[in-house]
């Protein structure tokens, strides 16, 4: 097996020397286990002859323990191996899946992963209430259909683990950042159905549902202020302009403001999802074409919509501008991600 096998462990019990094993029975000629920070060395001490063992001096988090995994494997095995898998040091993994990802890199893919079924009983309601929202989140916001967001089982050519050192996270958000950089880089996502495995209720986790998912979802807010900043000058600006023009026609009235306003509000806002946002590193001027082009089709149904309804349904334009713009929001953010700001860089 060309390919190196990478456990981040933390206070782990005798099933770490059972992965190892398993490993080495399966052909793993390479092993890396990065110690966290635990304070006892026993289990590290008996692998110690098999594999290389790194140890972090304290607790850093099992993103860090990837990237010092990570760092280790480019500097020692990259010229001789074909990518990396990772995987637990609970024995939560069927060797077979762990060797069935590895093979995947082996057939030319680049980012691999392991993806459990949490449709089947005897899940723990806390992993599959916080995979299915992450799942739903991602799918919704970034445009990334996986089914498993948070599994430890994923495997990288070489080219992904040169890429993924410099992806931002100590913790367990490591792992979402790693699906947004792919994303990022045009860098498909084969998802390979393993076995789903809880030992004890999932008791071993050292993953904190409450505060590690704070942290995931921190990443994913990014994408949104920008556009709530936005909304709230357009909102303002739209509003003040209703009251000083509030003698002119109706029609006339509410296309002025929003035009006025969206010029300004979407101005801003182009800034923002450009640099700060999507960090898009295409041309100023094939951006703003794109951005202007998307802005002025969601200005006029913008103003279709609040005027229609105003005639439909006799309600205020104010109330009927936050309906119909949370509407258009939403539209307008993946056409964004998707065409105006998509990096075409491709490793």
């Amino acid at each position: 097996m060309n390919i190196c096998a990478i456990i981040p462990s933390l206070d782990p019990d005798e099933k770490l020397l059972e992965v190892v094993s398993s490993l080495k029975e399966k052909g793993f000629e390479h092993i890396i286990v990065v110690d966290d920070g635990s304070l006892d060395k026993h289990y590290f001490n008996i692998i110690s002859k098999e594999c290389d063992v790194l140890h972090h001096a304290k607790n850093l988090g099992k993103g860090r323990a990837m990237k010092t995994a990570l760092n280790y494997y480019l500097n020692n095995y990259s010229n001789e191996c074909s990518g990396i898998v990772f995987a637990d040091s609970d024995n939560q993994h069927a060797i077979e899946d762990i060797y069935a990802c590895a093979l995947e890199i082996l057939n030319s893919n680049q980012f691999v992963l392991g993806t459990r079924d949490f449709s089947l009983e005897g899940i723990p309601l806390r992993s599959r209430l916080g995979n299915k929202i992450t799942a739903f989140v991602f799918r919704a916001l970034c445009g990334i259909d996986i089914s498993d967001t948070q599994t430890g089982l994923r495997a990288l050519s070489n080219e992904c683990a040169m890429l993924f050192l410099d992806t931002p996270g100590e913790r367990f958000e490591y792992e979402t950042n790693m699906l947004l950089e792919a994303k990022k880089h045009g860098v498909e996502i084969k998802q390979v159905p393993i076995r789903t495995i809880y030992l004890e209720e999932n008791k071993k986790s050292h993953f904190n549902p409450l505060l590690d998912s704070i942290s995931i979802y921190k990443i994913l807010l990014k994408f949104l202020w920008a556009s709530l900043f936005s909304t709230v000058i357009d909102f303002t600006v739209f509003a003040l302009l209703i009251f000083i023009l509030k003698d002119i026609e109706k029609s006339l009235q509410i296309f002025a403001s929003t035009v006025i306003a969206r010029s300004i509000s979407s101005f801003l806002n182009f800034l923002a999802n450009k640099n700060l946002v999507f960090k898009s590193k295409n041309g100023l001027k094939a951006s703003m074409a794109k951005y202007y082009t998307l802005c002025i089709a969601q200005m006029l149904c913008s103003y279709g919509g609040v005027y229609g309804l105003t005639l439909l349904l006799g309600f205020k334009p104010l109330v009927l501008k936050i309906i119909v713009d949370f509407i258009l929001f939403l539209i307008s953010f993946q056409i964004q991600r998707e065409w105006v700001f998509k990096n075409g860089k491709k490793i």
